[in-house]
Parts: structure tokens; C-alpha cells; sequence
């Protein structure tokens, strides 16, 4: 059964802005976006690229800066490839001014 982990603080995730924090040896993004939270697998799909450094964010998309995919942190899909495989996206909360991952 998955567990509540306690990641970060939440003033740690500004708004459009995305952390890495590691889990259970998993490299899992932290992302903000108007005002919601989202956790996806850090890693992009396409050349192993980490999403959190210098991806940016729009709505609930990100794409990665090494070349130029895009996913849906929300659901994981590849909206725009190179990549053509989704990234893992996982439940997060924000409570007691904490941020949690489902993991």
C-alpha cells in the first residue's frame, strides 16, 4: 500500500516554478501552477533529461529544455514529442504546510 511522504515544505514550490525531490531512490518533480501542485517523475522519457532543471512550465504542461518535449504533469502524456512515452505522475497533497507524495 502507498504511504504519505512528507517531501518538503510548501513555500518550497513557489507558483510556475518546479523542485526534484528524491523518494524511495526516485528523482520526483514538484511542480506549482496556478496555485495547484502536481508530482511526476523527473526524469523526461525521451533522453533522460531532468525536468526540473530549466523546464518550463505553462497551465498544467512542462516541457523539458534539452529538446523541447512536452507532458502533461497532470496525467504524464507526451503532448508534443520527441518523447513518445508518458512520464509517471503521482497523487500530492499539500497539508500542514507540507507537501506529500503518494509514493
Amino acid at each position: 500500500m502507498a504511504e504519505l511522504i512528507p517531501v518538503g515544505g510548501a513555500d518550497e514550490v513557489g507558483d510556475g516554478s518546479v523542485r526534484s525531490f528524491e523518494v524511495h531512490g526516485a528523482e520526483i518533480a514538484v511542480a506549482r501552477s496556478a496555485g495547484k501542485l502536481y508530482a511526476f517523475s523527473d526524469i523526461c522519457t525521451h533522453r533522460r533529461c531532468n525536468l526540473s532543471m530549466g523546464g518550463e512550465i505553462d497551465g498544467d504542461e512542462i516541457t523539458c529544455e534539452c529538446h523541447g518535449s512536452t507532458f502533461n504533469m497532470g496525467t504524464g502524456e507526451v503532448i508534443e514529442g520527441p518523447a513518445t512515452e508518458p512520464i509517471e505522475v503521482y497523487p500530492v497533497i499539500e497539508q500542514d504546510q507540507q507537501i506529500l507524495i503518494e509514493a
